[in-house]
């Protein structure tokens, strides 16, 4: 598998930059050391220098992009803080003891990137693609970062010198180099660097310059990465160990002529199509993957040199993840209060024909057929005195009617009295519960299709009957959640929840209402924490006073002189959640 020799030598130098930490033997038993950020072929990559067993988990944060990296059962070895220099579109890298026995390192980045987490012997590898090339950085050596002071310019080449340093520090295995250059040809440089190590390196056959530079004391393999990038010069650790330095280019030219091999990787926990977005990212312009959903597996076609390492991406993907049971209560609770008092009353003639009569209240029939008169006759003639009041306001569904006739003379007195009061109270209590696997969709509704008659007037002619037809319209409950454990075991949760019914309005043919609540949010929540997602009360008060003008609004009397009514409204909506970690996924089969 080809691996880059940077993340190769880089990694060799971060595990002993730094001396490891005695003086607590209760703690944790792994420890990070350095974290350093240096440059492959099409990729940056950050390199986190570990001791001792330790587990890693990884999450994202928004605004602003950054991943998070915690590293459980270490602690922290303090090195430099990151200089804020752009490299490959990370800003910023903030690293410290987060808890105990939890180290947390915060990358910063430009925008949002795919990125890859690999788990190594002593390392952990986090990669990001870029096209930008910087130099290295390390919190053991920040002194990398800034370019080397250029020597004054000597008419003469002066021969490289190569020397071996004193001994390295207590812990500390990465052999130091102090070297100086002037206008050396880069490729005795190489050369110097290959006889220093031990190592094979081959430089292409295009590749030119001169190097001025002086290194006192720093670890070899940061040296050499240092003097390759102020060359515009990558390196690659080939089949067998051998290194090669050559441009970005030219080494990007090697997968074009390597073979290429097929391997079936099967997937346990996730779904094979779902992974295939994925992987096709960190493929190489020949690679190629397909998902066969017979067997859930992943058929990948990749150089014989990088296969390897898209198999072990795979594996890091195809992770168990959490279960997550989520329980909601939705309380409504809808009542009304209706309140009405009314007085009407008319005053007419005894006898039909004797005197003017009104037809509104007490209806009349006609002395020579005996058959009543039409309710809205009135007849003046003949003398008398005749008067009505309030005799068109009529109050629903009365509770109470009461008429009271009396003989005044020669005309008849006819009192009406209604009365209503009327409490309507909708308790409605609905809890809802799913549980389904970690950043997975969940969705929950419990309801009816009620059928609806619609009238359709328009499309009726002249001569043609109005057209009816029935819909169905879905009311109910629902619950629809997308879940997400955190390293600190709280639930970020993306919710939705909604009650809705229908509401047929009184007159025919007038068609329906639809009544929803809903509540659509996100919010952090403590495993097994009720959290409270929705909360809405709605008062509506309605009075309503008709009568005789100046009569009505009397104190005390006015109210036997009209009609009165007072409703009044109030509907609450209560949302709750109860989010519960049923697995906790420490599983990575």
């Amino acid at each position: 598998m080809t691996r880059s020799f940077l993340f190769a030598i880089g990694a060799a130098a971060l595990l002993t930059a730094s001396p490891a930490r005695a003086d607590d033997p209760a703690g944790p038993a792994g420890e990070v050391t350095t974290v350093s950020v240096v440059p492959t072929p099409g990729e940056a990559q950050i390199l986190i220098a570990v001791r001792g067993s330790v587990d890693v988990k990884d999450f994202v944060l928004r605004e602003p992009d950054r991943l998070v990296i915690d590293i459980l059962g270490a602690r922290l070895n303090p090195g430099a803080a990151y200089d804020g220099v752009l490299r490959g579109g990370i800003t910023d890298i903030r690293y410290a003891q987060f808890r105990p026995d939890v180290v947390r390192i915060a990358i910063y980045l430009d925008r949002s990137r795919t990125y890859r987490v690999e788990q190594l012997d002593d390392a952990i590898q986090v990669s990001f693609g870029t096209d930008q090339s910087f130099l290295a950085w390390s919190s053991a050596s920040p002194a990398l970062l800034q370019p080397p002071p250029a020597p004054a310019r000597q008419p003469e080449v002066v021969a490289p010198r190569v020397t071996a340093a004193a001994a390295p520090a207590q812990g500390q295995q990465a052999t130091r180099i102090t070297v100086t250059w002037d206008r050396a040809n880069i490729a005795d440089v190489v050369a110097g660097f290959a006889a220093f190590s031990g190592r094979t390196i081959i430089i292409g056959k295009e590749v030119k310059g001169e190097v001025t530079a002086e290194i006192k004391n720093q670890p070899w393999t940061e040296a050499f990465a240092a003097v390759l990038a102020t060359q515009g010069l990558q390196a690659v650790e080939l089949p067998g160990g051998i290194i090669r330095v050559d441009s970005p280019t030219a080494l990007s030219a090697l997968d074009s002529t390597e073979p290429l091999t097929t391997r079936m990787v099967p997937v346990n926990y996730a779904s094979a199509g779902q992974l295939v977005g994925s992987l096709k990212s960190v493929l190489t312009k020949r690679g190629n993957v397909v998902a066969d959903t017979t067997t859930n597996a992943l058929i990948i076609t990749e150089t014989r040199s990088r296969i390897d390492e898209v198999s072990e991406f795979v594996k890091s993907l195809d992770i168990r993840t959490p279960q997550i049971s989520i329980q909601a209560k939705i309380i409504f609770v809808d009542r009304t209060n209706i309140e009405a008092m009314g007085i009407k009353y008319d005053f007419g003639a005894v006898n039909q024909g004797e005197g003017p009569f009104f037809n509104r209240l007490f209806q009349r029939t006609d002395p020579g057929s005996g058959e009543p008169f039409d309710r809205t006759v009135t007849d003046l003639t003949g003398e008398g005195v005749a008067a009505m009041a309030n005799a068109s306001s009529i109050i629903t569904g009365s509770a109470l009617d009461l008429v009271w006739t009396t003989s005044v003379g020669g005309f008849r007195y006819t009192a009406f009295i209604e009365a209503l009061q009327q409490v309507d109270l909708a308790d409605v209590q609905a809890e809802p519960a799913i549980t389904t696997v970690d950043n997975r969709e969940a969705y929950i509704k419990v309801g009816e299709d009620v059928p609806v008659r619609v009238v359709d007037f328009a499309s009726s002619g002249a001569a043609s009957a109005p057209t009816a037809t029935v819909q169905f319209k879905e009311t109910g409950i629902s619950l629809k959640v997308t879940p997400h454990v955190t390293n600190s075991r709280q639930i970020l949760m993306q919710l939705e929840a909604e009650r809705s019914d229908l509401k047929i309005l009184p007159a025919a043919d007038l068609g329906y209402t639809i009544r929803k609540q809903n509540a659509k949010n996100q919010l952090l929540v403590n495993d097994g924490e009720t959290a409270v997602i929705g909360g809405l009360t709605v008062t509506e008060v309605i009075k309503g006073k008709s009568g005789i003008p100046f009569l009505v609004d009397l104190p005390i009397v006015g109210k036997l002189f009209g009609y009165h009514n007072s409703q009044e409204s109030r509907r609450d909506l209560i949302i709750l959640v109860t989010p519960r970690i049923i697995d906790d996924g420490s599983g990575t089969e």
